[in-house]
């Protein structure tokens, strides 16, 4: 069951990923349509006795099935567009958070907000208490508030990373000397896990992101605390 599981994708916190989510079932269903409908064809082909020695064309048959292929595209093309669209779009975003990828740990800017500013490295196996996650949990979790609109801006001072969240739908490429940026709105409270899904070296794989959200009245007082430090 656990195997299985680890096939699917993760349950979505984001409107973004619930819209990802609705398109990968739309166009998994379309391909299952047709993979039923060819299938059956070969099956049919080859087990029929039908022959027909003087058939050079068939002129209807040939317009079926450039049509249907046609209007197949395009069922899966509209939402993949809209959802192209809704990707790239940041309206009127409440705190913008700026990521640096380094080799091999994350650093985070609260642009809005003055001083605050740290690094988040993975807790060692020799650190971890026993309610952690073995290479998932950092030092230092970003903290937003749910129900906000987010935008986050990644960079990288080093080699290409790339920034990601599974269950928020997010994954943007740090690339040096360029700023990239996306958004998001969690909808709820929790811990939410990612990692750095670039080759990026030898530890690539010992960079991992975690986001804390939490209601914003207990973002101000985080970012009170933070202020003093």
């Amino acid at each position: 069951m656990t195997t299985w599981k680890s096939l699917l994708l993760q349950d979505s916190i984001s409107p973004i990923m619930e819209q990802l989510n609705y398109f990968h079932d739309h166009t998994l269903m379309i391909l299952l349509i047709i993979t039923i409908l060819v299938g059956q064809l070969m099956i049919t082909l080859i087990f029929n006795k039908f022959t027909h020695r003087y058939l050079l064309e068939g002129q209807m048959i040939e317009i079926i099935w450039t049509i249907l292929p046609t209007i197949t595209l395009i069922f899966i093309a509209i939402p993949s567009l809209r959802l192209i669209y809704i990707l790239d779009e940041i309206n009127n975003p409440m705190i913008t958070i700026k990521t640096i990828g380094h080799q091999w740990y994350w650093t985070y800017e609260y642009s809005d907000f003055k001083n605050i500013e740290f690094n988040s490295y993975m807790i060692p196996m020799n650190e971890q208490n026993n309610f952690n996650f073995r290479l998932l949990d950092v030092d230092n979790r970003i903290t937003t508030p749910f129900k906000s609109n987010i935008r986050i801006l990644v960079t990288s001072a080093d080699v290409i990373h790339s920034w990601t969240i599974p269950s928020l739908g997010v994954k943007i490429d740090a690339t040096p000397g360029r700023l990239n940026q996306s958004s998001f709105s969690i909808n709820q409270a929790g811990l939410f896990y990612g990692q750095c899904s670039e080759i990026c070296g030898a530890n690539h794989s010992f960079m991992p992101i975690v986001i804390e959200s939490i209601a914003p009245s207990y973002f101000t007082k985080w970012i009170l605390k933070m202020i003093e430090i």
